[in-house]
């Protein structure tokens, strides 16, 4: 499963990526461009992009 997250800059995108990954709130930096990470959430795997602000 894939899911892309895309939104106005500074909205937390990247904040709720990694809420989602490590289980917690992380310090992040503005994202430039794209990440791409691989999530498992209660037992679902899935790739997530998170497309910068400025994208």
């Amino acid at each position: 499963m894939r899911i892309l997250i895309l939104g106005l800059d500074g909205a937390g995108k990247t904040t709720i990526l990694y809420k989602l990954q490590v289980g917690e709130v992380v310090t992040t930096i503005p994202t430039i461009g794209f990440n791409v990470e691989q999530v498992t959430y209660k037992n679902l795997k899935f790739q997530v992009w998170d497309l910068g602000g400025q994208t």
